[in-house]
């Protein structure tokens, strides 16, 4: 559930038509907003909202521009974009050895996993996962600028979708592989 509360605001923004992209942009600053604010009182530390943070700087400055010039070359781009800012968010965390899987993990996860090789280790492979599909949605959108919503949504749609899903079944069979007792 995380994850999704996680990427709320980017699938707000993918699912709002694209003619109301200055309301998806504000909509979804809004949400990032709110879930920076919930996490940081809720007492999460910086390294399981490295994700949010992006989100809300990048949707602060998308919704600044939506509203400043509505018709900027820039619009049909914005989903590549988005997918772009994920890669980037992604890849950035691997290279700062802080995989942003990790902090999110380990809001779930008993503390005495968080050092385990094969916990960080996993979190490093679904980073990179992330990371992957986001730049192939990122090219991939970006190709499909100019085509109709149907192509560039289900672009979107499978950027986040499969990911999801190897993290749910690569999570479920590092666990089945795990010794009973190093089991969260």
């Amino acid at each position: 559930m995380s994850y999704l509360r996680t990427f709320a605001p980017w699938i707000v923004y993918a699912m709002v038509p694209a003619a109301y992209w200055q309301w998806a942009a504000l909509g979804a600053l809004l949400l990032s907003l709110f879930e920076v604010t919930r996490q940081l009182r809720a007492g999460r530390t910086l390294d399981a909202l490295i994700i949010d943070l992006g989100s809300l700087i990048f949707f602060a400055a998308l919704t600044v521009l939506a509203f400043a010039d509505p018709a900027t070359a820039l619009h049909p781009y914005s989903p590549a974009l988005s997918s772009g800012v994920l890669a980037l968010i992604a890849g950035v965390s691997l290279a700062l050895r802080k995989p942003f899987t990790l902090g999110i993990a380990k809001q779930t996860a008993p503390q005495a996993l968080w050092d385990h090789p094969v916990f960080v280790r996993t979190a490093y492979v679904l980073t990179a996962v992330w990371a992957a599909s986001f730049t192939i949605g990122g090219v991939g959108l970006t190709a499909l600028a100019h085509a109709g919503s149907t192509p560039r949504t289900i672009a979107q749609v499978l950027a986040f979708a499969v990911p999801a899903v190897f993290t749910i079944r690569y999570v479920a069979y590092i666990q089945s592989k795990a010794p009973a007792a190093a089991r969260p």
